[in-house]
């Protein structure tokens, strides 16, 4: 039993001497306190991130829009947002007109951001997605 706790203490001691070496050493040291960002001065070559690809899929429905950007508001009463399918809690914003409520979309109004949730959707997407919403709560 004491061979066995022996080499135990044995195995401990030398696994944490190389961790403590590894901790140690010049690499390890320089890469934590290296600076976590860049200075770049006037004439430095300063690199430059290409833009991500976006994949085309061709146009959005607005019904795909609804499910996947406004649904998340528009069908639990989040914040006040009018339900859709619920006429009634439409119904006061009709009265502004079609025009005030896609405008309303486009620029925003109350808790909601301009463009909804949606900051790849066009203007047209947005009125798009507004008018199947109305149609859809009358």
């Amino acid at each position: 039993m004491f061979k066995v706790k022996c080499f135990l203490v044995a195995v401990l001691v030398s696994f944490s001497a190389a961790t403590v070496a590894d901790h140690l050493s010049d690499h390890s040291v320089e890469k934590r306190i290296k600076p976590s960002g860049s200075v770049y001065l006037e004439g430095d070559d300063v690199p430059v991130a290409k833009p991500a690809e976006v994949a085309t899929t061709g146009p959005r429905t607005a019904k795909s829009i609804y499910e996947t950007k406004c649904a998340a508001c528009h069908a639990t009463d989040a914040l006040g947002a009018p339900v859709f399918g619920n006429a009634e809690s439409w119904a006061p914003r009709l009265g502004k007109g079609e025009e005030m409520i896609i405008s309303n979309a486009i620029n925003g109004i109350n808790a909601m951001p301009p463009m909804g949730t949606c900051m790849d959707c066009s203007t047209d997407e947005i009125a798009d997605t507004v008018k199947y919403m109305l149609e859809n709560s009358k």
